[in-house]
């Protein structure tokens, strides 16, 4: 196949999944009677394809993918609704088809796979495929209930784990352990296993966990759509709630980390992304890192008045970017003009990339700080505040909608975690001063 046969081809600008086809083999199934030859996924199927054309393809790919081709005579693809279902969908593919490419490119024992036990309460494991075969003491340990895989990317593996495990939360290897469970389900990323119907609720994020590995996503919001409506005929609205957010996130899937993956994979470069504007200093961020700020005051009484901001990116905290800040100009307890001198002190570090949502803790008042803050230094960052009760508890989020209901966890984990960063600085202000 040439660049011209190429040219010839009209592919999407979409994710999903493409075929390199050859001549039928006698006897063999394939795709279209033709026999396939490579399968691969990509966040653009246009522009991975098109790569495969290029002058230096021998440098970039390598002589076992140039063979392949030459010997290609047609490309065929599928497209997914997001990079995370293109990524499994290449390796049911390519466990069922064993391309002649993919399996002759590089051995497959070393790669991941998906294992889901079969227990009262099934794990979700990681485990390496080789480890998976014969007579490895893994087995001898564990029962399995389903393996899918292997997958050829680990770093793309673990992070798709963690999109699938926000929207269905399972028990593995880690979270099992008495001492860390809790840490995972206040993080959401484990049932709560406090409910009188856990084990059926578990049972049913299991079977969702199997239909999604197996590219059956439509099944799963079918199945979700009449659960939903079940709750809400018994005027269960809080759990029907729960599932209308569990069907919005399977619709809009939010794998920017994957995206970074992908483009790490076509640049040659670990991290590599496109670049993105933001601002008068034209800092530039990762469009697949959604980072996230939340700041918070502390005090007491308007003594040891101290500031933080925190940091996630893609719903993970990234603490060696916390930063704290010792009010100056405030003398009294006015948390909005403590907020304004943080928000003016942390823009102004330009060498710090900007976020692309702000959460603040408070109301009207801190929004409408944190907007004139921005505003001053002609930024345009969507900002959200976490209101609390008397107690200091989440009661509602004010600001933008749109980010409110697709990143309600990352918001409040956010502001937990300022709020928690906040409390411990000021206690060491305090007892700084305290023994002066």
């Amino acid at each position: 196949m040439t660049d011209k046969n190429f040219k010839k081809v009209s592919l999407p600008d979409k994710p999903g999944v493409y075929f390199f086809l050859g001549p039928p083999k006698h006897g063999e199934g394939g795709k279209k009677g033709k026999d396939i030859l490579y399968i691969g996924k990509a966040t653009s199927i246009r522009d991975r394809v098109k790569s495969y054309f290029g002058k230096d393809l021998i440098e970039t790919r390598g002589p076992i993918l140039v063979d392949m081709i030459f010997n290609a005579d047609k490309i065929d693809f599928q497209i997914t609704d997001s990079v995370l279902e293109a990524f499994i969908l290449e390796a049911n593919l390519i466990k069922k088809y064993q391309p002649k490419y993919n399996t002759k490119e590089k051995s497959d024992k070393s790669f991941l796979c998906v294992v889901i036990t079969k227990e009262e309460i099934p794990q979700v494991l990681t485990i390496r495929a080789r480890n998976l075969e014969g007579h490895s003491d893994i087995l001898k340990n564990l029962r399995i209930s389903k393996i899918y895989g292997p997958f050829t990317n680990g770093v793309q593996l673990r992070e798709a784990m963690k999109i699938v495990r926000r929207i269905f939360p399972y028990i593995d290897a880690q979270s099992s352990k008495r001492n860390n469970f809790e840490f995972y389900r206040q993080l959401g990323l484990t049932p709560d296993t406090s409910s009188g119907e856990f084990q059926l609720a578990y049972k049913k994020n299991i079977v969702n966990l199997k239909l999604f590995f197996e590219g059956k996503k439509k099944k799963i919001i079918f199945n979700l759509k009449k659960e939903m409506l079940h709750y809400a005929k018994n005027k269960e609205f809080e759990h029907a709630n729960e599932i209308k957010k569990r069907i919005f996130s399977l619709q809009h899937i939010n794998d920017m980390a994957l995206l970074k993956q992908e483009s790490s994979f076509q640049n040659g470069l670990a991290g590599v992304g496109d670049p993105e504007n933001r601002g008068p200093y034209e800092k530039k961020i990762p469009v697949s890192v959604f980072r996230i700020e939340a700041y918070d005051i502390a005090h007491m009484g308007g003594k040891n008045m101290v500031g933080v901001m925190t940091v996630l990116e893609n719903g993970e905290p990234v603490k060696n970017e916390y930063r704290k800040f010792k009010i100056r100009t405030q003398s009294n307890a006015n948390d909005t003009g403590a907020l304004k001198e943080v928000l003016e002190r942390r823009i102004a570090h330009k060498e710090w990339t900007y976020p692309n949502l702000i959460v603040v803790d408070g109301g009207t008042a801190q929004i409408n700080v944190t907007q004139r803050a921005m505003s001053r230094f002609n930024l345009d960052i969507p900002i959200v505040s976490v209101v609390k009760d008397e107690r200091h508890k989440p009661m509602n989020i004010k600001g933008d909608k749109k980010y409110i209901h697709q990143y309600e966890r990352e918001i409040l984990l956010a502001n937990s975690e300022a709020h928690r960063f906040a409390i411990a600085y000021h206690k060491n202000m305090r007892n700084k001063n305290f023994l002066k």
